[in-house]
């Protein structure tokens, strides 16, 4: 019997899928395009939370290979002890690096140079002159130092930086120079000018961002998040900011998406954009190639790429 593959886009809008597979489009909607039960391969929806991603997988008894759109599986998780052993979970690791490195770059420049406030100036014809800070001579301290860590770093080569610190779950010396462990970063915070979280959400990097790390953030400095809302604690963070110690900017928050009236709206010193890091026209493209491939090499028997964890 042919296997079921479930894409969150139509089969005819992808280039270069094998044949053999009973191709099935399911983007999250309320009913299953077929029995979950004849499903070998699931790539989940893409933004549409944990509730969705995870309704399926109970029924899914014969799936082999759940692939995500997303660097971050922290919304599949919940569900994957409903699956059989020896089921291969995916990332989108080469996905999402260019576009959410370029927004960290974006959201940095964007917060040191004053862009909020001539955009404000703006609205009310205001010439908003003076002198502001610069990237160049600034030291940056990168926490989660994998493939978008090390993305953001190649966009802040040609910026002059000072210095860039490198911190990850782990020690290990790469071509730019040592990562450190995350003991070590209660002692790089107080050095850093602009602090970027690119760490996947785990039980180790939930609440990460406490007050302790805030406070031995320096003062006037930058925490610029593009990892996972839950990595920092909002209310330690809206108390650095009301007190205008600190600045941030913030692609993801907690909770998400930001409802109306929330404090961390009207921050002082805070940008925030909404949980767009990986929302590009970059993504589809590159999103299509790594299902075909994925599917390619699922098809041939041959080992799938960026597999984050095997169940048992």
């Amino acid at each position: 019997m042919t296997s079921d593959v479930w894409l969150p886009v139509p089969a005819a809008e992808i280039e270069g899928l094998p044949e053999g597979f009973n191709y099935r489009f399911w983007d999250g909607g309320q009913d299953f395009p077929a029995d979950p039960a004849d499903c070998a391969f699931y790539v989940v929806p893409y933004m549409k939370g944990t509730e969705i991603a995870v309704r399926p997988l109970a029924a899914m008894t014969s799936v082999r290979a759940v692939q995500t759109l997303s660097a971050g599986i922290d919304h599949v998780e919940p569900g994957l002890g409903d699956l059989s052993a020896g089921v291969h979970l995916c990332n989108a690791r080469g996905v999402h690096e260019a576009s959410t490195a370029e927004l960290a770059l974006a959201l940095i420049l964007a917060s040191l140079r004053g862009i909020p406030g001539f955009v404000h100036g703006q609205d009310k014809e205001e010439w908003r002159d003076g002198f502001y800070p610069a990237l160049a001579d600034k030291s940056v301290l990168i926490v989660g130092y994998g493939s978008i860590g090390a993305a953001i770093e190649d966009r802040l080569t040609p910026f002059e930086c000072a210095r860039v610190a490198r911190v990850a779950r782990s020690a290990r010396t790469t071509a730019r120079g040592l990562v450190h462990p995350l003991a070590d970063l209660p002692g790089l915070l107080p050095s850093a000018d602009v602090v970027i979280l690119s760490t996947p959400l785990t039980e180790a990097t939930q609440g990460l961002v406490n007050a302790d790390f805030l406070s031995r953030m320096k003062d006037g400095s930058l925490l610029v998040n593009v990892a996972r809302g839950p990595v920092v604690d909002t209310k330690a963070l809206i108390a650095e900011l009301e007190s205008g110690r600190l600045r941030a900017a913030l692609d993801v928050t907690d909770p998400e998406p930001l409802p109306a009236g929330h404090p961390l709206w009207h921050a002082p010193g805070l940008l925030i954009s909404p949980h767009v890091g990986g929302s590009t026209s970059a993504f589809m493209p590159r999103a299509k190639r790594l299902m075909a491939d994925q599917l390619t090499r699922f098809a041939a028997g041959e080992p799938l790429r960026n597999i984050v964890l095997t169940t048992h």
